[in-house]
């Protein structure tokens, strides 16, 4: 009979929202708040919040994972997803519930978590072996794998905090899957890496679910979880919607996303931009009407309404058109960087007939105005494009977009 490498038992995390304490740095700043806020004072020292102040990022959680399994983690931003990868890694504690673990467990929650940036690589794989229960001689044996893994070699001697992010992430992941930990636990930080790294890293992780270990992916790459799982827990507004079968649970989150001509919740978006810049809504127009459904054979339009709160000298504003999590187009609103005012705006984006495919398409969006300085929104909108293909072989229109070209065949 197959065990449980993870049980999670009625488990739910609450967070106190903005009692944290202020850090004083004078003798004059603590009798001031000694004296103009005791109630206040009062109330934290107890512990005590209004029913206001409280927030539940997982309530009533329950789920089993068995030896083996590659699990799916998916859902919305704010879902829960992260704080419940916390909880398994012991990071930070249930409020009430319980999660168990078998075996050993690694996990990648963030770009270095685990590493000391003082120390080399070579000294933060033996920290990381010896903090996931690794013997020496284990670390010793897996070490050669690891580095050439995250192709690190020359860099190995250095300080992990000269690394590029890149670097980082690619040893830092290569460390969780190498040691021989039974249950691997990877955060959408992958993202970090170049797409030959992410699918490198993919393969791992599915070499590693067929030896047996266990996996458990966070991931808006809806195509890695359609690869690498074998069953979906499906998260949303701190409870677990759906545990089950990949293509009933990618189903649902699909669904969960606004349709083009919703409104957009303030927070999808993120950024230093984000108080700025903002994005209301997205509509398709065919024939001057607006569509629920796109006809690929007819030419679109897509019209991205928003407003900025200032002016600024030069904005680039993009969207980016994705399929299974996967990035296949991406476009700009102006053919260099442009200036935007104050106040609302609406950008147009014309496309001719044949470009999209049918299927569902997430788009993201955001603008930069500076170097460091920007907003971004992944998966904000979702649409649908119909099967129609005008009569024509399915084979005339393979991909995952149509490409607006011109041919010719000379003889």
């Amino acid at each position: 009979m197959t065990r449980s490498a993870i049980v999670v038992e009625s488990l739910g995390k609450e967070y106190a929202v903005g009692v944290a304490e202020r850090q004083n740095v004078t003798f004059y700043d603590v009798v001031s708040d000694w004296v103009r806020a005791p109630l206040e004072r009062i109330r934290k020292f107890a512990g005590r919040v209004e029913e206001a102040d409280r927030f539940w990022a997982l309530r009533d959680v329950s789920f089993d994972v068995a030896e083996g399994e590659a699990i799916g983690v998916i859902g919305r931003n704010g879902a829960g997803k992260s704080t419940l990868l916390k909880i398994l890694s012991r990071i930070t504690a249930p409020t009430v519930g319980r999660a168990t673990i078998r075996g050993r467990l690694a996990s990648l929650l963030e770009v270095g978590t685990g590493f000391h940036p003082e120390l080399t690589g070579r000294e933060n794989i033996y920290l990381n072996g010896a903090i996931m229960g690794m013997t020496r001689r284990e670390v010793i044996e897996k070490f050669d794998e690891i580095v050439s893994f995250a192709g690190v070699e020359q860099f190995i001697d250095t300080p992990v905090k000269r690394y590029s992010s890149g670097m980082y992430v690619r040893l830092a992941f290569a460390v969780a899957a190498h040691l021989e930990a039974d249950v691997l636990v990877v955060d959408e930080v992958l993202a970090v890496g170049d797409a030959a790294f992410q699918r490198k890293s993919l393969n791992k992780m599915s070499d590693v679910a067929k030896r047996g270990r266990t996996v458990l992916l966070v991931s808006h790459n809806l195509g890695a979880i359609r690869n690498l799982c074998t069953r979906t827990l499906v998260f949303e507004s701190g409870t677990l919607r759906f545990a089950g079968g990949v293509t009933e649970g990618v189903a649902l989150y699909e669904r969960s996303f606004a349709s083009a001509g919703a409104g957009f919740e303030h927070t999808q978006f993120r950024g230093p931009l984000a108080e700025q810049v903002g994005f209301d809504s997205l509509v398709f127009r065919q024939g001057g009407e607006i569509v629920d459904i796109v006809d690929p054979l007819l030419p679109a339009t897509i019209e991205l309404h928003g407003h900025a709160t200032r002016t600024f000298p030069t904005v680039d504003l993009k969207i980016a058109f994705f399929r299974d999590g996967v990035q296949v187009a991406s476009c700009h609103d102006t053919p260099a960087e442009a200036r935007m005012s104050e106040g609302e705006f609406t950008s147009r984006f014309d496309f001719p007939p044949d470009v999209f495919r049918p299927g569902r398409y997430m788009i993201g969006m955001g603008a930069v105005a500076a170097v460091g300085t920007w907003v971004w929104g992944q998966d904000v909108v979702a649409f649908d494009v119909s099967e129609n293909r005008g009569g024509r072989s399915a084979d005339r229109s393979e991909g995952l977009i149509g490409l607006p070209y011109r041919s010719e065949r000379v003889q």
